[in-house]
């Protein structure tokens, strides 16, 4: 029982370890991001930014429930899935904002924030891969990771193409695009915090 405890203690000091890293850099993003969305008029850097700030609030959450009981972790999963699909319709209202009023994008800018943050968040996501097994607090964790990368890419993609096509379109597609994949990323863990929910249940 003893060697249990031991490996136990020793699997969340990893887990705070990796969550503290990613709180930081997601932080740091977040600031970096949503500044340089606003001066480049990037409906897409702006996004990713709200993106960046739901997963710091999502880490410093899972750092938290790290340890406790398996009622206690849910309860976490389930508020950081509200907290992504309340900043997803923030940024819905912010595409359909900038669509009406207009706006101009900087592709160079776009694509330069957007590769920095690529970068940083494929970094997250091999350190968060290795608690794959981990409670669904750390599972959570990985499902926004893994959402990240997929809206940076999206990011340096709508750069390229307001370079190419000289409009300000494919920044709020890919905007949308992004708001969309935020929501799912939510709807996803609330699931899995209500799955694990009912297993705790049953045993």
């Amino acid at each position: 029982m003893s060697g249990c405890g031991c490996e136990m203690t020793a699997r969340n000091a990893r887990e705070r370890t990796t969550l503290k890293w990613l709180l930081v850099i997601n932080g740091l993003m977040f600031v970096a991001e949503l500044t340089l969305g606003l001066i480049a008029q990037s409906t897409a850097l702006i996004a990713d930014s709200l993106d960046m700030l739901a997963d710091a609030m999502v880490y410093a959450l899972s750092l938290y429930a790290v340890g406790k009981g398996v009622a206690l972790q849910v309860r976490s999963a389930r508020l950081s899935g509200w907290l992504q699909i309340s900043l997803a319709l923030l940024v819905l209202f912010e595409v359909v904002r900038r669509f009406i009023q207009g706006s101009e994008p900087l592709s160079t800018l776009m694509m330069g924030v957007g590769l920095v943050a690529l970068v940083a968040n494929v970094f997250c996501l091999w350190l968060i891969a290795r608690h794959r097994d981990g409670g669904v607090h750390m599972r959570a964790s990985l499902i926004f990771s893994a959402n990240d990368v997929i809206a940076n890419i999206g990011v340096i993609l709508s750069g390229a193409l307001v370079w190419w096509l000289g409009s300000r379109y494919p920044d709020l597609i890919i905007g949308f695009i992004i708001a969309m994949v935020v929501l799912r990323g939510g709807v996803i863990i609330l699931r899995e915090a209500a799955r694990e929910q009912a297993c705790s249940a049953s045993k």
